[in-house]
């Protein structure tokens, strides 16, 4: 797809036309890593990883899990 360089303030700015958007999933406010490769520019969105807590929790063991943590008295009704 061609599409025109732009100017935008002092910098250059390509529209990303709503076809490659939706191909890419890509949406208004997303993060997108930008690079240069071989003389081409390269958009990459950036996802978020999504955790699961079964999966998280199945990365504790006896090695990497730490004593409990004392935050001192009971002050109030804070007590758990």
């Amino acid at each position: 797809m061609i599409t025109k360089v732009t100017k935008w303030g002092n910098s250059l700015a390509v529209r990303i036309p709503l076809a490659v958007a939706k191909e890419t999933q890509l949406r208004y406010g997303e993060t997108v890593n930008l690079a240069s490769c071989d003389g081409q520019i390269v958009i990459v969105p950036v996802r978020q990883q999504r955790y699961q807590l079964a999966d998280l929790l199945k990365g504790i063991t006896p090695r990497n899990l730490h004593d409990e943590v004392s935050s001192g008295a009971v002050v109030g009704k804070e007590g758990w």
